[in-house]
């Protein structure tokens, strides 16, 4: 099971988000694995990535002196040196690519490495599909979620669910998606800021930024055509 799954959207949503992640087994392949863990978020950092992270930390390294409005002005800095560093124990590593080439081109040097641990690519089942075939590989298994069942209508509308969900723990709420989509709606902010804002509460490095900015510019179109 993969907290990566709940994302909220279509299989053609996923056109520009790409997953790939890779989990030691305890007490199976887990010892001497940190400097493999290490070496597979260098091939990802190879090939233009979103976002990455160790599952306790994202490219957001904590800063000194910040106070609860940094995030309104912090800028988003990939740093993807400190989050290679700061993997010091067995966990899920991962990387977030916007395109399918890259996610390609990182998925077939991964192949090649052989680290000899689960690596997963978290997409649409068409987009995995095709990525195996790129990469000489045969897919062995799909997961699938269920989806959302919402009989009493209580859940947000399907661009804030689409940007919250990119948080699989949910560290993005549904509150401060909203609050993103009117900021730029109104011109306080741009799609990219706005999308800056939301990747620094992932602190796993899952959020895809790049889709979270896509997103956030079709929301201006939207609004300006219900008009």
């Amino acid at each position: 099971m993969t907290n990566t799954l709940h994302r909220f959207g279509s299989a053609e949503s996923f056109h520009d988000d790409y997953i790939i992640f890779a989990i030691p087994s305890k007490g199976i392949n887990d010892e001497g694995c940190i400097p493999k863990l290490k070496e597979f978020l260098r091939l990802c950092a190879k090939h233009n990535p979103s976002n990455m992270g160790n599952g306790n930390r994202s490219s957001m390294a904590p800063e000194k002196g910040l106070n609860p409005l940094a995030h309104w002005n912090r800028r988003a800095v990939n740093d993807w040196e400190t989050v290679i560093e700061g993997v010091i124990k067995a966990g899920t590593v991962s990387a977030v690519f916007s395109t399918k080439e890259d996610a390609e081109a990182c998925m077939g040097e991964i192949v090649a490495a052989d680290f000899g641990f689960s690596v997963n690519m978290s997409t649409s089942v068409q987009n995995a599909k095709e990525a195996a075939i790129c990469c000489g590989i045969k897919r062995h298994s799909v997961e699938y979620t269920l989806g959302f069942n919402d009989p009493f209508d209580l859940l947000p509308d399907s661009q804030v669910l689409t940007l919250s969900t990119m948080c699989g723990h949910g560290m993005v709420s549904f509150n401060m998606a909203k609050k993103m989509i009117d900021m730029v709606r109104e011109g306080r902010r741009s799609p990219e800021d706005a999308a800056n804002t939301l990747v620094r509460f992932c602190p796993c490095g899952i959020y895809n930024s790049a889709r979270a900015k896509r997103i956030l510019e079709e929301s201006v179109g939207k609004a300006k055509d219900s008009k």
